[in-house]
């Protein structure tokens, strides 16, 4: 399996395409995942990516898979990630 790009590759990814520094590409990069985090609450949409938004998950019961032994799990928060279309099909192909 191929290795991810590092944060470095994609800003002189990004600053050989625009024609710009790879400084600026990379504080493009961090202003926008500070978008991110702080809008997340509402939602956060990257088009032609995602959307990034935050979900309540209910208390529920589950099973502890060792023992069998029935558990509760507690409320929580949680951020989920929905791919959008475009993507889906740029990566995957049309079915």
């Amino acid at each position: 399996m191929a290795k991810s790009m590092t944060k470095s590759q994609v800003a002189d990814h990004l600053a050989g395409k625009a024609g710009i520094t790879k400084k600026a590409a990379s504080e493009i990069l961090e202003e926008l995942a500070s978008l991110a985090y702080k809008e997340a609450k509402n939602v956060f949409t990257l088009p032609g990516i995602g959307k990034l938004k935050l979900a309540n998950r209910k208390a529920r019961m589950g099973r502890n898979p060792q023992t069998g032994e029935p558990i509760k799990i507690p409320a929580k928060r949680v951020v989920k990630f929905r791919v959008a279309k475009a993507a889906k099909d740029a990566i995957l192909g049309k079915r």
